[in-house]
């Protein structure tokens, strides 16, 4: 792996004293909210980067007095060196997957979105077992969920759940999830105990704060039904869903609340997050050798997991991970083994794709 430059090392730091001069000048709330995102992002980099540098002179002044002869010194200072030398490599990787480009969503809010896929009411049942997984790593993570919309299947669990979740990094955890999850196993109404294999869809929308989305009135279409979520008598006697079609894109939003009002506000921000991601989708479309680095392509059409109950199970098939340890992570309790994973293996190809370029 190449060093980072002392160039690029200082270069960094400069920008960082700079916001931290910046901060404490700012009047405009805007500029302060702006300032203070970019010194908790710039912090843990700089924080590295100085613990880096300082190793490095250390270094340098430990292998001029090995140079220098003097018996009282050489021996301690050799013994300095072969320690400097295997920490090294490991701190600049650190600060080399520090200074990764940074996805620009990945610390935004989400939209998740979950659809039984092929396999009836089993694939429902699977859905629900995939919501109730993911809403206990929300938990674990300290984020907040919310259902916007939901289904419920037949049997149980769900047709289809959208939900917003907010938190810190949410995006840059979760958007590895956008794809079709597969399960293998033995149905409860299933009386000869063959093993059946349904489907569930997931997609994972960015929810940046102010989504600058233009939508003009003349490209959409907005209808209010009966809703059929919970609620209670009253939302089941009123027309208080919306429902608001682009018609440009075909991209449809809903929000069943109590309240229309309420409703065409939610319904909107829903719509301009999918002709965000839409826009986003198009972007990375054009970046397609960029995208050869990263793990998948966040297609929610993309096979990218398998949950086999019988054999307690679960393989990711992007990066070849498999762990017979479904039970705790179908719980939630081990999901983030699983995503800690995907993201470190996207940072090595980040990694070895800067080595190519290099």
């Amino acid at each position: 792996m190449a060093n980072i430059s002392p160039s690029r090392l200082q270069q960094v730091i400069d920008r960082f004293e700079q916001v931290e001069a910046r901060m404490g000048a700012a009047t405009e709330t805007a500029e302060i909210i702006s300032l203070s995102k970019e010194y908790a992002d710039l912090k843990p980099v700089v924080e590295k980067a100085r613990e880096l540098m300082t190793a490095r002179k250390e270094l340098s002044e430990a292998e001029a007095l090995v140079s220098s002869g003097d018996p009282d010194m050489v021996e301690l200072a050799r013994s300095e060196v072969e320690d400097l030398k295997e920490s090294l490599p490991v701190l600049e990787q650190e600060v080399q997957v520090l200074l990764l480009p940074k996805d620009v969503d990945d610390k935004a809010d989400i939209v998740m979105e979950l659809r039984a896929g092929t396999g009836g009411d089993e694939a429902a049942l699977f859905a629900g077992d995939l919501f109730r997984m993911y809403s206990r790593y929300f938990q674990i993570m300290g984020w907040k969920v919310e259902i916007v919309d939901a289904s419920e299947g037949d049997a149980g669990g769900y047709k289809e759940v959208i939900a917003n979740v907010s938190g810190d990094g949410v995006f840059g955890h979760m958007k590895w999830e956008s794809g079709v999850h597969r399960v293998q196993r033995v149905p409860t109404t299933e009386t000869q105990g063959r093993i059946h294999t349904s489907a569930a869809t997931v997609a994972v929308l960015p929810a940046p704060e102010n989504v600058e989305i233009e939508v003009r009135p003349e490209d959409i279409r907005i209808d209010t039904m009966r809703s059929s979520g919970a609620g209670g008598q009253h939302v089941n006697t009123t027309d208080s869903a919306v429902r608001i079609t682009h018609l440009p894109t075909g991209l449809v939003a809903t929000s069943s609340e109590k309240s229309q009002h309420v409703n065409r506000e939610k319904a909107m921000e829903q719509l301009k997050i999918r002709l965000y991601e839409r826009e986003r989708s198009m972007k990375d479309a054009e970046r397609a050798e960029a995208r050869a680095s990263q793990i998948g392509s966040g297609d929610r059409s993309q096979k990218v997991r398998t949950y086999n109950f019988p054999e307690n199970r679960m393989t990711d098939h992007r990066i070849g991970l498999t762990l017979y340890s479904l039970d705790r992570i179908i719980s939630g309790d081990k999901l983030n083994d699983v995503v800690e994973a995907l993201i470190t293996e996207d940072q090595a190809r980040k990694l070895a794709a800067m080595e190519d370029e290099n």
